[in-house]
């Protein structure tokens, strides 16, 4: 039996498609105060995704899939996660949550929600070893 490996879910509170991300770059670099999505402000520069925040997600050992809260919505529905969030899924399993808006929402730089989201994995790693 191969064992899959856990599945990284990043998912924005903006809708995805390319007249989207320009109103949001615009709106990020206008009005940040009133951005709606804090995982986007922190992770991504006017129009890239921030070197350091690219180079943490390449050196996990799990696949990552980004969602916009559009097309997050059509792959799984009936989930009603509040967004911005990171999520896990394993296999067939729900995904589960590792970092919601609460968190997400305070975070003012890329340095803490790595260190945010390091820790939500060590628990969760030690939480499933625990169950072994």
């Amino acid at each position: 039996m191969t064992q899959t490996k856990p599945k990284l879910l990043i998912v924005y509170n903006a809708d995805g498609g390319i007249l989207n991300a320009l109103v949001h770059a615009v709106h990020k670099s206008v009005f940040p105060a009133t951005y709606p999505c804090s995982l986007c402000a922190v992770t991504y520069g006017t129009v890239s995704m921030r070197k350091v925040w690219r180079q943490f997600l390449d050196g996990l050992d799990m696949e990552k899939v980004f969602h916009h809260r559009d097309d997050f919505a059509a792959d799984y529905p009936g989930h009603d996660f509040a967004l911005p969030a990171i999520l896990i899924r394993e296999g067939d399993r729900q995904p589960e949550l590792l970092l919601g808006p609460e968190q997400l929402n305070e975070m003012t730089d890329v340095a803490e929600l790595i260190a945010a989201l390091e820790l939500a994995l060590s628990q969760r790693e030690q939480t499933a070893a625990h169950a072994a």
